[in-house]
């Protein structure tokens, strides 16, 4: 049951670095520069399944620290 903490714990370390970053510019929010802010991306593709996945080993993550 650790192992597969473990696993899970290195796939999603791994997952989340490779998500792109969804506040890029993060020096123009706090130096007030907020025109795209709020800018409704959609993601499609690889990056809807990695954000999915991301979910997913999360939950799994979660569930089994409580497991534990």
């Amino acid at each position: 049951m650790k192992t597969l903490l473990i696993i899970i714990s290195i796939l999603l370390i791994a997952i989340v670095l490779l998500q792109s970053g969804k506040a890029e510019g993060a020096s123009s929010i706090i130096s007030g520069g907020n025109d795209d802010l709020f800018k409704n991306r959609k993601e499609r593709g690889g990056e809807l399944f990695i954000t999915y996945l991301t979910a997913i080993l999360g939950c799994a993550f979660l569930i089994l620290c409580i497991i534990l």
